[in-house]
């Protein structure tokens, strides 16, 4: 890939994340009334706002951002063809930092260092047992409990948050290749 076409990319990255922080809503009037008892669920904040890195970890969240929307494609390896969730993560790291990574979620949890989920930092791997199996699932962490995956086919790489109740029921790890 060419430098001004990084360097675009980076950009057009960076631009989406202004746009999308200033996507904030601004809080409803009340008119004193008291709230309705209905029960409602509420949606995860999945605003990139919030998100902070540097250095590498930068790096990494600055690729996956910009696969947002790519299709999804089992055995994928690159974005133009799709990318499953271990295809993109192998992507990801190769572009961003240059490391390796094989393209199986159960390998890479295997090929790097545990983490508690307390020592999650922006560029770090979580991962799930989503197919009665460990590992069978895997994402990037990109900060403020949210990260960035391929979830499955007919969907795209996509934000979600680690609180999504679906996710947090089937948490199996955080894994990290920094030191």
């Amino acid at each position: 890939m060419g430098m001004a076409r990084k360097q675009t990319q980076l950009i057009t990255v960076a631009i989406m994340a202004l746009v999308l922080a200033a996507c904030s809503s601004t809080p409803t009037k009340t008119s004193g009334k008291k709230p309705p008892t209905k029960i409602t669920k509420t949606k995860p904040n999945l605003s990139l706002a919030n998100i902070e890195a540097s250095g590498d970890s930068r790096e990494i969240v600055m690729y996956a951002l910009g696969l947002l929307d790519v299709g999804y494609q089992f055995g994928g390896k690159n974005p133009e063809a799709g990318l499953d969730c271990s295809g993109m993560a192998a992507f990801i790291y190769k572009n961003a930092v240059g490391v390796s990574l094989p393209h199986n979620a159960a390998e890479i949890a295997a090929r790097t260092r545990q983490i508690s989920r307390e020592k999650l930092r922006a560029g770090d791997m979580v991962f799930f047992n989503t197919m009665n199996r460990p590992y069978s699932h895997m994402g990037i962490y990109i900060g403020d409990g949210k990260f960035i995956h391929a979830p499955r086919t007919n969907s795209t790489i996509r934000v979600e948050s680690l609180q999504n109740s679906y996710f947090a029921a089937r948490f199996d790890g955080a894994r990290t290749i920094f030191d």
